[in-house]
Order: C-alpha cells, then structure tokens, then sequence
C-alpha cells in the first residue's frame, strides 16, 4: 500500500510538471506580426562608388544620389 501511494505522487508530479511545462512552451512561442511588414524602399545607386542604398538615406547632388557628402564633393568637384 505505501508503494502505491508514493507511486501516485511520482506520478501526479510528473504531470503537474509536464503541464506547467507545456504551458511555459507555448508562451514563449514567438506570435505572429499583428501589423503589415513595411513598403519596400526605393534604392539608388552612389554616383560614385555604385554603393546601392535607399532614397531616403542618399545625399542629393547637382547630377543624382551619393552616398555621403564625401562622393558628392569628389564627384561634382571632378566632373565641373
């Protein structure tokens, strides 16, 4: 008889551990995205070195897009 009663216990703590750890699982399960991913960017190549990288990031100049005011300065001071 006391067998079995420690049998039970094993037993009903194996499946309170089992569950909590079920649960803990499931929590930390990444959720989906609620909101819509964004547009993708317009991307321009540097006049310069041809370094792609997005409109709204490049540096206008007289004849396009650059990728720093370095490769504006270098290119428009080269080409005037």
């Amino acid at each position: 008889m006391k067998y079995l009663l420690v049998l039970a216990v094993v037993l009903i703590a194996f499946y309170i551990w089992r569950n909590n750890r079920l649960t803990d699982r499931s929590e930390a399960a990444p959720k989906a995205p609620s909101r819509k991913p964004d547009t993708p960017a317009i991307m321009v190549a540097c006049l310069q070195c041809g370094t792609h990288l997005p409109d709204s990031e490049a540096v206008r100049g007289r004849d396009g897009a650059y990728c720093s005011i370095e490769h504006q300065r270098l290119h428009e001071g080269n080409a005037g």
